[in-house]
């Protein structure tokens, strides 16, 4: 039987998370729990402040937007934290998240992608506001992995290398 379309839209959505999430948990493998905390100026964020931020997207303009559960995100504590926990516990969390995220976007309808709500000041469709997420994780996720670059310099292992022309490997003669 084919998916409807509400279900190809999630499986979509959710496999853009889990690729993205790959992509993250490839950098904290590379880094200490120190390094995930560093901060090249004070005024700029760490990536374990990037992952609680992400964590608090996520949750409100998924869980509680499009799965309308209650959203107590208070946005600036996820830019203000300063103690370096470890980043076990930073995957642990935002995992989870996104976790119940992938879970609202399994059940969207029709109906409730359609429906238009208020989310930060923006009125947005459910569509519209997991799309703005996804995107949004998806940036930050890069912004993750130049951080992760600039941090661990030539030892960083890059998480896809092409292997084939189609890939993008140089054709061999």
């Amino acid at each position: 039987m084919q998916p409807t379309l509400c279900q190809t839209v999630a499986h979509d959505l959710n496999d853009e998370l889990n690729q993205a999430l790959d992509r993250l948990r490839h950098c904290l493998d590379q880094l200490t729990d120190s390094q995930v905390w560093l901060r090249e100026s004070p005024e700029m964020n760490s990536i374990g402040n990037l992952m609680l931020h992400l964590a608090g997207n996520v949750r409100q303009w998924i869980i509680a937007g499009v799965g309308s559960a209650k959203d107590d995100r208070r946005r600036q504590t996820e830019f203000d934290e300063r103690t370096p926990f470890p980043k076990a516990e930073l995957w642990s969390k935002l995992a989870g998240t996104v976790a119940e995220a992938k879970a609202v976007l399994e059940k969207v309808d029709v109906a409730e992608w359609q429906r238009v709500r208020r989310i930060q000041s923006f009125e947005v469709t459910g569509f519209g506001a997991a799309l703005h997420s996804v995107s949004h994780f998806r940036g930050h996720v890069q912004e993750i992995i130049h951080m992760t670059r600039t941090i661990l310099g030539d030892g960083y292992r890059f998480a896809f290398v092409p292997k084939t022309p189609e890939q993008g490997a140089p054709a061999i003669a």
